[in-house]
C-alpha cells in the first residue's frame, strides 16, 4: 500500500539522480535546509559575500553565530560556514560536487515549486540525521505513539503536494539551465542596521 509520503521519496530520489548526489533530502525552504546545515555542520564561523538574501545571514545568527561579509562576486551559488553550499539560483544535472549543497525551489527558482528547499549530500549519516532534525526529531520509520525521541528538532518537513509539483516540474526541466543570477540581484546587507550597518 502506498503512503502519500512516498511521492517526498520519489522526488527525493529524482533530485539526487538528476543533480549527481547520492542523497537528497526535502526540507520547505533553502532557509531551512542552510538552518539544519548550520546546526548539524556546526562551523565556528560564517564568511559570507556581502551581497546575498538577507534569510542566509538571519540563519547564521539564529545558530548563535556571527556572519562575516566580504565582497565576493557569484553566480548561481557560493561556498560558506564549513563546506555548506548555497545554490539557490543553480539547477543544473550533475551540479552536486560535494559537502551539504542546499536548493530553493521558491516560485521564482528555476525549479518554481511555489515553496521548498532540498539539502544535497553524499553522506548517509548526515541524510539520516536530516531527516530526522526536518520532523521535530522523529524518526520518520517509528509510530509518534511508539517512538523515543532523544534529539531536538525542527518543524520543517515537504509536503506530499509539494513534492507532488516538483516531481512533475522536474521532468520538463532542460537539464542545462543557466544560473539564474547571483551577487549583483542584491544589496549590500553591510549597510542594513540588523548587520550593523547604520540606518539610510
Amino acid at each position: 500500500m502506498s503512503r502519500a509520503w512516498d511521492v517526498v521519496d520519489a522526488f527525493e530520489q529524482a533530485v539526487a539522480t538528476f543533480s549527481g548526489a547520492r542523497y537528497a533530502v526535502a526540507v520547505d525552504s533553502c532557509t531551512s535546509a542552510i538552518r539544519l546545515c548550520l546546526a548539524y555542520a556546526q562551523p565556528r564561523m560564517v564568511t559570507l559575500p556581502a551581497h546575498t538574501y538577507i534569510s542566509v545571514p538571519m540563519a547564521v545568527l539564529h545558530a548563535g553565530l556571527k556572519p562575516e561579509f566580504h565582497d565576493h562576486d557569484w553566480s548561481g551559488g557560493y561556498w560558506f560556514g564549513y563546506n555548506i553550499f548555497d545554490g539557490a539560483r543553480r539547477m543544473r544535472r550533475n551540479m552536486y560536487d560535494r559537502g551539504l549543497h542546499c536548493l530553493s525551489f521558491h516560485a521564482r527558482k528555476l525549479l518554481p515549486i511555489g515553496r521548498g528547499g532540498m539539502i544535497l549530500t553524499s553522506s548517509s549519516v548526515a541524510r539520516d540525521w536530516f531527516r530526522r532534525a526536518r520532523y521535530d526529531g522523529r524518526h520518520p520509520e517509528i509510530p509518534f505513539m511508539d517512538d523515543k525521541v532523544d534529539m531536538l528538532g525542527w518543524n520543517c518537513y515537504m509536503t506530499p503536494e509539494q513534492a507532488a509539483r516538483g516531481l512533475q516540474l522536474l521532468e520538463a526541466l532542460p537539464p542545462d539551465l543557466p544560473d539564474q543570477g547571483g551577487s549583483e540581484d542584491y544589496p549590500d546587507l553591510r549597510e542594513m542596521p540588523i548587520f550593523g550597518g547604520g540606518m539610510r
